[in-house]
This record gives C-alpha cells, structure tokens and sequence, in this order.
C-alpha cells in the first residue's frame, strides 16, 4: 500500500473525524461546571429528543432505500416492539433497538412469505 493509496482515509480522517472530534472534547471541557437538572441541559435533552423523534418519524413514514421496500404496517409495528422492549428491559436502549430490528426482520420476512 502506497501514500497515495491512504489519500481517502486521509480525507476522511481531516474532513469527517477530527471537526466532529473537536466539538466533542470542547462540550466536555465546557460541560463539567453544569448542573444536570439546570434548565439549560433540560432543553438541549428535549431539543435532541425532538430531532431524534422526527428522524425516527421521517424513516417510518418516509423510508430511503431498502427500507422503502418494507410495508409501512412492519415498520410501525417494529418501532412498537422496539419501544416495548426498551421499556420491558427497564430502559436499555441496546435492547430497544435489537428487538425493534428483529421485529423488522422478521416481520418483512412473514409479509414475503
């Protein structure tokens, strides 16, 4: 393997890895003087809440590639099973999202079937 073989991971590192990393380590430093019940960090959790819920919405009702091949009545149905098992497993987002792709797998397969 050449330099010029590593250029893409280069790229990658420089362009994809090291803005994002930085922004990371400054949230950290900055961080460590906040309170977790401040009304700030109340609102940057409900904010990321929301943005997270309206992706989640948007790959339901709206899917790009594969998933677009999967009946919307499994994709409902998984994110209600994977909410169920997050909730079941006393809030384990591992398991949530395990059981949810499971029922999404399976589900697609017995639509198929």
């Amino acid at each position: 393997m050449t330099v010029h073989d590593l250029g893409p991971y280069l790229a990658l590192v420089l362009v994809g890895f090291l803005p994002n990393e930085i922004w990371r380590w400054l949230g950290i430093a900055l961080a460590r003087g906040i309170d977790e019940g401040s009304e700030v960090l109340v609102w940057v959790r409900a904010v990321a809440t929301a943005v997270l819920a309206g992706v989640i919405a948007q790959l339901i009702l709206n899917p790009p590639g594969a998933l677009a091949t999967v009946p919307l009545i499994v994709r409902v149905a998984a994110v209600a099973v994977g909410f169920s098992a997050f909730l079941i497993a006393r809030r384990s987002v591992f398991i949530g999202v395990l059981g949810g792709e499971i029922a999404l797998v399976l589900g697609d397969l017995a639509w198929r079937w």
